[in-house]
């Protein structure tokens, strides 16, 4: 079985370490944590920085 090398990236947005795949900001200037490319696309369309924070809660459960 080969290992899979995991990198760690800072997220430029909100400084916060993280593994997953990258997500890219929408006004390219390049990849984001997963966390903020939600929040960017939920932003968008009108959803609140409360709402924003339950459904990246929710997100994060569900991956666990």
């Amino acid at each position: 079985m080969h290992g899979k090398t995991v990198s760690e990236r800072t997220c430029p947005k909100c400084g916060r370490t993280y593994t997953e795949r990258p997500a890219t900001a929408r006004d390219g200037s390049g990849p984001i944590c997963p966390d903020c490319g939600t929040r960017e696309a939920l932003e968008s369309i009108g959803v609140g920085a409360d709402e924003q924070d339950r459904i990246i809660a929710t997100i994060h459960r569900h991956q666990a």
